[in-house]
């Protein structure tokens, strides 16, 4: 299958990225605007795979990827967070969707996001969250499809003024 052929929605696999899934990962992240100065395609920083193996072990993440054909098209970052307010409800924080450029609005990323919100709902989420660039207004009309709200404003704080993230 190559990237450009029609995708089968009801052929798609979600499951749990793997150690061998990091440099389509990398891929996927440096595929956008925002992505491509930020991420290292090919390479050979560690960082990346400690991050990755941090991620894997902690129980309350999970890097999910779509896959068809035996090739991965799309990404996603969950996070489940435990909390106090709304009578200790559990949240879904949703990060790092990325469906490859050549396949968007096939319905792709609308089904990913679905398969980590049935995630959340069995782990006993009651809210599920994102954030997005505010560069990134063509996806903030793909997450109002969703049933995503912009109800709060949101703010980052860049701690590492090495880094360009």
């Amino acid at each position: 299958m190559t990237l450009a052929a029609p995708v089968d929605v009801s052929l798609l696999i979600c499951r749990r990225a793997t150690l061998n899934d990091l440099p389509r990962l990398l891929q996927l992240l440096a595929d956008d605007v925002l992505g491509k100065n930020r991420e290292g395609v090919g390479s050979s920083d560690p960082v990346y795979a400690v991050a990755f193996d941090t991620i894997a072990g902690d129980g309350n993440q999970q890097l999910l990827v779509a896959e068809t054909g035996g090739i991965v098209v799309a990404m996603l970052h969950l996070t489940f967070i435990p909390g106090l307010s709304r009578r200790g409800a559990w949240r879904a924080n949703i990060e790092s969707v990325r469906v490859d450029s050549a396949l968007r609005s096939r319905g792709i990323g609308s089904w990913l996001i679905e398969q980590a919100v049935t995630l959340a709902q069995e782990r006993g989420c009651r809210l599920a969250q994102l954030t997005s660039d505010k560069q990134r207004t063509q996806a903030h009309a793909f997450y109002g499809r969703l049933g995503f709200t912009a109800s709060h404003e949101g703010f980052k704080r860049v701690i590492d003024t090495n880094s360009n993230i």
